[in-house]
């Protein structure tokens, strides 16, 4: 019971996160680029709830709109991976022989090597913008979703309702999304979920190093990065408020995977 009301504490607060974030348009009181020279750092206040940045822009309106576009980058770069990697790994588990052994062996190859020189070599060819990024993110997102795809399929081809499939000439297509994708669901749901914190994650790190999302387009990483030489002067809440987000946001879908990576835990919650 405890264990149930816990997950869905994770569920509300994640909706609550991204409701705000999807309507911010709505709920922000300012422009997220609107500048007010004559309330630089100003501290939380009726006025402004979460107080005003060097340049006097709402912090409020900010950490709505940066989750926007934080959460839509990780949205749509997940989106991507995951079409690669159930591509990707279905073609290589079904299949399986000689042609799974290569796609798995240049799998491993592109695994050992650490995403950010990847996407840093991107960044090369690439103009920096929203939807580059997620693109980025994306190409780079999908190879654990691919072995996760790939194990099961593997495993489901031997099932005895995919052998009768088969015998009754069943066409492959129905098949693979039928039998075997279908099956396969629970697994890269949990998996499309890490990677969603991940995405989040990597979104943040790559902005707060001034290297992901333009300056002038709002999110979480990019407030992080402006917030470095803040804190030194005292303006705590420019930083606290969008790490108070990230960090919540991160947690409560890694709790939330973990409950669905545990049948037992996943049963409770049915």
């Amino acid at each position: 019971m405890k264990s149930r009301k816990a997950l869905w504490f994770w569920y509300s607060l994640l909706g609550l996160i991204v409701f705000l974030t999807v309507f911010s348009s709505v709920l922000a009181p300012f422009g997220s680029n609107e500048m007010n020279m004559d309330e630089v750092y100003s501290a939380p206040s009726g006025d402004h709830w979460l107080g005003t940045d060097h340049l006097g822009r709402d912090v409020f309106t900010r950490l709505l709109e940066g989750g926007r576009v934080t959460l839509a980058v990780a949205g749509g770069s997940v989106i991507l991976s995951l079409i690669i990697g159930i591509v990707y790994g279905g073609i290589s588990g079904y299949l399986g022989g000689v042609i799974d052994t290569v796609m798995m062996r240049l799998l491993e190859a592109l695994i050992t090597i650490p995403s950010l020189v990847i996407i840093l070599a991107f960044q090369v060819f690439m103009q920096g913008g929203m939807w580059s990024m997620a693109l980025i993110i994306g190409l780079t997102g999908w190879l654990v979703t691919a072995r996760i795809v790939r194990s099961e399929f593997i495993r489901l081809k031997e099932a005895e309702f995919v052998k009768m499939a088969k015998m009754f000439g069943t066409p492959v297509w129905k098949i693979l999304w039928g039998h075997l994708l279908r099956n396969s669901v629970p697994a890269i749901f949990v998996i499309t979920l890490f990677n969603f914190a991940a995405a989040i994650f990597t979104e943040v790190s790559l902005s707060f190093l001034g290297i992901g999302i333009p300056p002038a387009i709002p999110s979480w990483g990019n407030m992080l990065y402006y917030a470095q030489n803040d804190i030194l002067i005292g303006a705590w809440w420019i930083a606290l408020f969008p790490g108070i987000m990230i960090f919540m946001t991160i947690l409560s879908i890694n709790f939330i995977g973990e409950a669905w990576k545990d049948p037992e835990r996943r049963r409770v919650n049915d």
